[in-house]
């Protein structure tokens, strides 16, 4: 079979004006470009073009064509101090006609045997790594492996062994064209996105708070049924001024990263929503104020200016969590691939299993073994690398933030 096409492989220190002159060379020949691609490490550059010879050059005159076409091309890199390699015939690369994927693996620090870990998995699941690059450098190195060929689904759970194994962060999603639109991003409240238990705080103002402190761990690693929990913690604040819930807000801590995880998943148009089994009286001027854009929660009952140890409505449990996400997911006409849910307690199960990817954030290992990843970080803004986006995308989104005015 006649050979018409050409790679050239060109590689060294970047400067502007590398890629003009070596495409300036080859359109002084009818070839056409067939594929391209240019990656800049640490200032080094690797463009690597595939042309093919035009269709309506007779036969006689492609082999001549592509010569002096690899001789242009190698003459303009010479002269810039470049190496480049030229392979005549190469094969357009058409890729793995199924099962596109993304693994993320997070690490500080990120050792060269977690890599090779992954890499080995990806390999033995029939997976063809197309890509690789850094996507973030802090707060913890981030690196994201793009490929085709292995069902994430099966290497999900390969893959969860290696996180265990070298101490590092990974998730395993689909990339294929469904999952592109708006992604709804669900996230439980007390020691997730704060790091705070809010019922704790106001048990240790009604002079409870070790009472309801154990309980609240009990029902967090499952050994409790967490509506009875609730009721019973609630039980015990009866009689507490109103005033103790301001006093309670301006006691929480947000867990780091929290601000810059919502502030970023906003101007990239995902919708937040709050599931919590705590309390609205608390968590809806903080959602507010992180431009969150719906909750669901218990409601304390107030009676006379104190909390009468009772809710109001129905009790925002295990199921009710799920029930939520659920919810706005069919208003919003969101499909379950592109949901992520955020939890950290067995009340959570439910809502991640629910969820396109479900994510343990520092969580109890009654949760751990039910999500699709963990993230075993303090930082809560680690999760943005696990869905892709770069440290340059955050930074970026702030610098074109708009002042008030």
């Amino acid at each position: 079979m006649l050979e018409r096409t050409l790679l050239v492989t060109v590689s060294g220190v970047d400067r502007p004006g590398v890629t003009r002159t070596i495409f300036t060379a080859l359109s002084k020949f009818p070839v056409h470009v067939s594929d391209m691609e240019q990656l800049v490490v640490r200032g080094r550059l690797i463009l690597a073009i595939l042309v093919a010879v035009n269709t309506d050059i007779p036969d006689s005159q492609v082999a001549d064509t592509l010569h002096e076409a690899r001789t242009a091309a190698r003459m303009v890199a010479s002269e810039m101090d470049l190496e480049v390699s030229t392979v005549p015939g190469a094969l357009e690369s058409r890729g793995h006609p199924r099962d596109p994927f993304q693994v993320i693996v997070m690490g500080d620090p990120l050792s060269a045997h977690a890599v090779s870990r992954v890499s080995t998995e990806i390999a033995d699941h029939g997976g063809n790594i197309d890509r690789i690059h850094r996507i973030a450098a802090y707060p913890v190195t981030a690196i994201r492996f793009v490929g085709s060929g292995a069902h994430p689904d099966l290497m999900r759970r390969a893959l969860a062994s290696v996180s265990s194994e070298c101490n590092v962060d990974i998730s395993v999603q689909d990339v294929s064209l469904e999952s592109r639109g708006q992604y709804l991003v669900v996230m439980d409240v007390d020691s997730t996105l704060i790091q705070n238990e809010v019922v704790d705080l106001l048990a240790q103002k009604a002079g409870v708070g070790e009472q309801v402190s154990e309980i609240t761990r009990r029902a967090m690693a499952g050994d409790l049924d967490f509506a009875q929990a609730l009721r019973d913690r609630v039980s015990l604040l009866a009689g507490l001024p109103e005033s103790a819930i301001d006093d309670v807000r301006g006691e929480i801590r947000l867990t780091p990263g929290a601000r810059t995880l919502c502030r970023t998943l906003n101007r990239l148009g995902y919708r937040i929503v709050l599931v919590s089994g705590g309390f609205t009286n608390v968590i809806a001027p903080l959602a507010a104020e992180l431009g969150v854009s719906e909750v669901r929660a218990n409601t304390l009952e107030i009676v006379d200016g104190f909390l009468s140890g009772s809710l109001v409505g129905e009790i925002v449990d295990r199921k009710g969590k799920r029930a939520a996400l659920e919810d706005v997911a069919r208003r919003h006409a969101i499909p379950r691939r592109r949901i992520i849910a955020i939890g950290d307690g067995a009340n959570d199960i439910d809502m991640l299993e629910a969820a396109g990817l479900g994510v343990a954030f520092n969580a109890k290992k009654v949760l751990q073994v039910h999500a699709d990843t963990s993230v075993n970080h303090p930082y809560l803004d680690s999760i943005l690398y696990l869905l892709g986006i770069t440290r340059e995308e955050i930074d970026a989104a702030d610098a074109r933030e708009i002042p008030p005015g």
